[in-house]
Formats: structure tokens, sequence, C-alpha cells
């Protein structure tokens, strides 16, 4: 007579194991054990696939705990605004499935968070997945997170973006953009790779980003092991926390100094590009003005400027200038990973950082001491006139204005010079439109459906 499932102490000894295996293999290790209790119901041989599966689960389980013995070893630097808020943080991770951190920028929330997740035995039996909006944000903040854990990057922190994934088998945490981790829905429908998932600058709201925390709250009750921490400015906090159910809200304070602002309009609104390089330069002129009259110099600038093209004539016409004792580098996604690198890599002399608006909010460019806003970005929109997306350049919100403004009160007193009027910056909306609002959704729709077939 043919052995009951429940009584074949291998079988359920199997099941039992599976709670120390690999997140990544849980799933598709008990569809198999499922498989073996059915055959083993119907009096068939399950000998030789019990064996295989007790060496699948074996190996499964050893890898997770040679994971657990690797771990690297994790401090915290003290001088970050999160460290006072790291044991509400924590517990509030191991008590809820969802948290939302609400802090500004330079508030180390970035950097700290999938470290404390490892600290709590996150990132062992899956990956924590940490998103960026963009490719070069989710470059730098894997290479600062591999610094401060004295590993070399790829390793035990990687990241991965279009074209390119540096990333293996030894990472416990994954950088990458919100559209890589959209796109390996496609192959792991409850990203079951993960045991983690942190979506950052989640007020961005971003196609992407809002895909993604729409799909990852459906697959949440299939996946109670699952913990997700949302990331994001004081924008709309409570929004984020009401679509996951109430979701415990963390605050933890930037660190900032006080900022002054000039407001120096260049005059009519469309002036081309040499009237914006003009402008440039006398405001970097009334910066030394300034400095001279303090008696004090130091600190670098930030200019913000809409494109990649901008950014190219705003440098040569600053070099033309011959203004001494400032070095100009450009920072956008598609310059090279040894320029961009060369942006936040220690210095001697004093610089002018020329950047899009990456620089707003996913990454913080050392140093800054002074900004210099035109008010302006390249905003993607769909034009219902042309059936086109089109990248215009249109005046950014007030929050994308103090965003900016922010960059400048990290080290010491700064000063944000706007060219424009202050008329104009209290006339504008407060936010800016979610993308969902001003793109076509055909690519989105069919999207969902395929990731719900």
């Amino acid at each position: 007579m043919s052995q009951s499932p429940s009584q074949n102490p291998e079988l359920q000894s199997l099941f039992e194991q599976l709670s120390s295996a690999m997140d990544r293999d849980v799933h598709r290790l008990r569809r198999q054990l499922r498989d073996l209790q059915a055959r083993l119901k119907d009096g068939k041989e399950v000998d030789q696939g019990l064996a295989k599966l007790q060496k699948v689960v074996a190996d499964s389980c050893a890898l997770k705990e040679q994971r657990r013995q690797a771990v690297p070893e994790i401090e915290y630097p003290e001088n970050l605004p999160i460290a006072d808020k790291r044991e509400d943080i924590a517990k509030a991770i191991v008590e809820n499935q969802v948290v939302v951190v609400a802090g500004e920028t330079g508030s180390g929330k970035t950097t700290q968070l999938p470290k404390i997740c490892l600290e709590l035995g996150r990132g062992i039996g899956g990956l924590i997945g940490h998103t960026q909006p963009r490719r070069i944000a989710a470059r730098t903040v894997a290479n600062r997170i591999a610094e401060e854990l004295n590993t070399p990057l790829g390793e035990k922190v990687g990241y991965q973006v279009r074209f390119n994934d540096h990333s293996g088998p030894d990472t416990y945490i994954k950088l990458m953009t919100d559209g890589i981790l959209l796109a390996e829905i496609q192959h792991d429908r409850f990203l079951n790779k993960y045991d983690t998932l942190i979506i950052d600058e989640a007020h961005e709201r971003s196609l992407n980003i809002d895909f993604l925390l729409g799909y990852i709250k459906t697959i949440l009750p299939k996946r109670p092991d699952l913990k997700v921490i949302i990331t994001s400015a004081t924008i709309d906090v409570d929004r984020f926390s009401k679509h996951f159910n109430d979701a415990p809200v963390i605050e933890v304070s930037g660190r900032t100094y006080p900022v002054e602002v000039h407001y120096r309009p260049m005059g009519e609104s469309d002036a081309d590009d040499l009237d914006l390089n003009r402008a440039i330069i006398d405001a970097i002129e009334e910066i030394q003005d300034i400095e001279r009259s303090a008696q004090k110099r130091g600190g670098d600038i930030l200019v913000f400027m809409s494109g990649e093209r901008e950014i190219r004539e705003a440098a040569l016409a600053i070099r033309k200038a011959n203004i001494p004792h400032f070095e100009v580098l450009p920072l956008y996604a598609r310059l090279s990973l040894a320029e961009q690198n060369k942006v936040f890599q220690n210095h001697k002399g004093r610089r002018i950082v020329l950047a899009t608006n990456v620089a707003e909010t996913s990454i913080t460019v050392p140093g800054i001491r002074y900004v210099i806003d035109p008010g302006t970005a390249r905003v993607s929109r769909y034009s219902y006139k042309t059936k086109v997306q089109r990248l215009p350049i249109e005046a950014v919100s007030q929050a994308s204005a103090n965003q900016r403004k922010g960059r400048c009160g990290r080290v010491s007193e700064g000063v944000c010079i706007r060219l424009y009027s202050e008329e104009d910056f209290l006339s504008r909306p407060e936010f800016t439109d979610a993308e969902i609002l001003r793109t076509n959704l055909a690519a989105v729709i069919l999207q969902i459906a395929n990731a719900y077939r």
C-alpha cells in the first residue's frame, strides 16, 4: 500500500526546509513538492524526483546560509539626520509590510535605508531592490553605498541600468532604474528574487513609479514576506500612505542651512540661449561680488540647465568668459561614467557644475554653496493635436524650484540666484503634474495587460 503524503517524512521535511531556502526558489520548489505529493497520492513512483528535490532544496538552503555569513560589516555616518530615526525606521519595517519614509534632500534616506534593511536580515533570502528615477542616480547611489560598506562596486552592492548590469550572485543591494524593475515583472510576476523593495523619490510621480506602486499593491497579499519602503520628499506623503492601507509614515528632517534667494529676471520668458548664457555669466560674477564684499570665498556653483545641448553651449560660453579659479563640469545622463564620476570626487579647486534636473532630487553634488536657477526643464508631454510625445522646455513648479534652492544649503549658508522674477515664481503651480496626466497611456495600458496575463 502506498504511503500517504502526510506520512512521508522526507516530503514533509522538505516542505519545512523551504523557510530556509532562497526566496527566488521557494515558489518553484513548493509547486514541485506539491506535484510529488499528487504523484504519491496516486501511488506513483517518486523516489527519483524526491532525491533530486532534496539536493536542490539543500543547495538553496546552503546558499542562503552562506549569504547570511558573508553580510558585510555595517556602519552609519552619525552626522546624517536619519541617524536619529534609525531605530524607529527599523521597528516600523519589522512590524509592517509597507513603510513610507518622508524626508527632504540631505536626510540620508537614500543611502542609509538599504543598510538598515540589510542589518535587519533583509537581502539574504532575496535581493534588496532599490529603484531610482534616473540611471545616473542608480550608479552614483550604488557607488556611495558600496564605499560605505567597504566593498567593491558590483559585488555586495550592484546596479543595473539599461544595457549595463553590474550586479552578481553575491549582491545583497541592487540599485536600478524603476524601468528595470518594471521590465522584470514580465518574467518574474511576483518579483520573487526580491525580499525588500525600496521605491525612492516616489514624489516625482513618473509613469514607471505610479505603475510600480499600483502593481506592487496587488502582489503584497501573495508575497507576505516582501517588505516595501516608499521614500518621498514631504510632498503628498499621506496619499502614499492611504494607497497602501494607511501604512505608517516616518518623517526625517533634512540637513540644511539658510539659503538667501536673489531674483534676477532675464526679461522675456522666451529669451534665447545667448541671453541665458549671458545671464548665467552675470550671476557667476554676482557671486564673486558677494564673496568680495563678505571677504569670504569658497564653495562650488551648481547651474540647472534644461538639457544636454544647453549644457554644452553654456559650458563653452563660460569658458570663453575666462572666469578665473573655476573648473567647468557638465553632468547629464549620456556622459560616460568616468566623466560623471568627476563631479562626485574630492577636489581642491572650485567648480561650476552644469546639470540637468537630475541634480534636483535624485543625487547630491558635494560642496555646492551657490545655485543658479533659470527655472526651466524639459518636460515630457503628449500633444493631443499632433499625437506625438514631446519634450518642450517649460517653467518648473514651485516645489522643483525649492528643491533646487535646497541644493546650496547642504554645507553652509547658501545663495540661490533665480533668473526670473518673484512674481513669476509665485504664479507657478505648487507641484509638477504627475506624468500620468501628461502622457499617452496606450503603452501603459498594453504593459498592464501584459503583466496581468
